[in-house]
């Protein structure tokens, strides 16, 4: 599955704009329980690493295109996922937002927002996974971003609305994903309204 570069853009400002203003809300709650084992300021940080990693691959060109769709990498990944060194890291980045996270997380989207506007989504790129176009890489970011925004609202007790361009590009990846598993199925009851879905299900 590919997404146009125009679209993957939009959807990638969207979600990063709807992550700030979800962040701007936390008030004084960052040492409340997030999610899993991060607090909230871990769950920010880890959901702001979806935007620094853009801006840091960037910064590591590749040499070919190994992974050629946002579906690929999240398969490639799956281990990596699941593993401690991913908790660690957002406690890290959440620790390192420093005194006013909000703030700090409004500086990060506004930098890598521009730096992709700047950007056509040919570019090749280092990820964990392997190298990958931009075009192709962008949208597991927004698809992180929407996801974790969603986890920040929830423990927020606000709605987790997601925009529409991100939420149309992440529910792509969810179904996709589902295919390649053989999960669609559980996954189109569950979605149409029958009984729920197996506990701890998941695409990914």
């Amino acid at each position: 599955m590919t997404f146009s570069w125009d679209d993957s853009r939009a959807a990638f400002a969207d979600a990063a704009g709807r992550f700030v203003r979800t962040a701007a809300l936390v008030g004084d709650r960052w040492d409340r329980p997030g999610l899993g084992e991060w607090d909230v300021r871990a769950l920010v940080g880890h959901t702001s690493r979806a935007l620094v990693t853009v801006e840091t691959y960037l910064a590591r060109p590749a040499a070919t295109a190994d992974v050629a769709s946002a579906t690929e990498y999240f398969r490639a990944t799956r281990a990596a996922a699941a593993g401690p060194a991913v908790a660690a890291r957002g406690r890290d980045a959440g620790a390192a937002l420093g005194s006013d996270p909000a703030a700090a997380v409004a500086q990060i989207a506004a930098r890598v927002v521009a730096l992709i506007a700047t950007q056509d989504g040919t570019e090749l790129v280092t990820t964990i996974a392997g190298g990958m176009r931009l075009g192709d890489y962008l949208p597991t970011r927004t698809f992180e971003l929407a996801v974790h925004t969603a986890d920040l609202a929830t423990v927020l007790g606000v709605p987790p609305d997601i925009p529409a361009t991100a939420a149309v590009q992440a529910l792509r990846i969810v179904a996709d994903l589902a295919v390649a598993d053989g999960l669609a199925g559980p996954l189109l009851l569950a979605a149409t309204g029958r009984p729920g879905l197996p506990a701890g299900f998941s695409v990914l």
